[in-house]
């Protein structure tokens, strides 16, 4: 499977629609075609502003995939089949299209009804309105109620996964060990999404975590900074394409969101693609952001 990086869009309503068209443009030009969006980003400008670029260029519709999220309210979450469906609506008016390609429930709702999530879904794909589903920061268990439930199949699920940020790695390396890294934070979710053929997403794929920032330059991680700069220069690349390299190495074929707004830093990034880390250069990533082997 060729490597996969997507345009995360929380940030696209900062710009000014002839700079977001610049960058969308750009991106599809890189052999992005999977632009990743939510009802909640930018209060919803964020995809009013893309539908304003697909309504400038009629053509481009057809060779990308939007993918969209619901479910986060203000101070609760809701997966009721009237909150996805209104938003669904309310997505497809933003972005100017008849179809969403990929669906996401945002986050796990504690109040959850299946029937009506299954409700939902099977009114949304035949009619045609979206043709894939998937979930996002949800467990294997949570997974496996949506196998038993709902007709329609869970082919994505989008975590939070960086160099740093490498729980679902540090499980499997750390099995039935004492260290903090054998701590189940993600049961196994790597190992089962593969197990299942459900496509692994990446989201802040260069974030140490949300109170650290960034991890390229961040004061916090020398070590591995230092590699990464060894790294780029090897590869005659940037750090953060190193970065993005390591995620895409792994081989369950995860796709990297980058949510670049500049189209620097995007030609940069994609360039991730076409490196392959060997074996011990991407252990000695992990190594240097302040893990350890067993």
């Amino acid at each position: 499977m060729d490597k996969q990086i997507a345009l995360g869009c929380m940030r696209l309503a900062k710009l000014d629609i002839n700079q977001a068209e610049r960058l969308v443009k750009k991106a599809v030009a890189e052999g992005i075609i999977l632009f990743d969006h939510a009802d909640i980003y930018g209060a919803g400008k964020g995809e009013e502003i893309f539908g304003e670029i697909l309504n400038r260029n009629p053509d481009l519709r057809s060779k990308i995939k939007i993918q969209t999220k619901c479910g986060i309210c203000k101070g609760y979450y809701d997966l009721s089949k009237t909150h996805i469906l209104n938003q669904v609506e309310r997505s497809l008016k933003a972005l100017k299209t008849d179809y969403i390609d990929i669906l996401l429930l945002h986050r796990p709702d504690a109040l959850i009804d299946y029937q009506e999530v299954d409700e939902a879904f099977t009114e949304l794909y035949l009619s045609g309105k979206v043709r894939e589903f998937g979930v996002s920061n949800m467990n294997p268990y949570q997974i496996e109620l949506f196998r038993k439930f709902v007709k329609q199949p869970i082919k994505y699920n989008q975590l939070q996964f960086s160099l740093v940020h490498s729980h679902m790695i540090n499980q499997g390396i750390f099995v039935n060990m004492s260290e903090k890294e054998a701590i189940d934070h993600s049961s196994g979710l790597i190992e089962y999404c593969m197990l299942h053929d459900i496509s692994l997403q990446s989201w802040s794929s260069l974030m140490a975590s949300w109170s650290e920032g960034s991890l390229i330059d961040n004061p916090n991680y020398e070590p591995l900074n230092e590699k990464l700069e060894i790294l780029a220069k090897k590869y005659q690349v940037t750090k953060n394409a190193i970065a993005i390299s390591w995620i895409l190495r792994h081989p369950a074929n995860i796709t990297a969101i980058i949510g670049t707004t500049s189209v620097k830093h995007l030609q940069e990034i994609t360039k991730a693609k076409k490196i392959r880390l060997t074996r011990e250069e991407w252990y000695s990533l992990y190594l240097s952001s302040g893990h350890q082997l067993p």
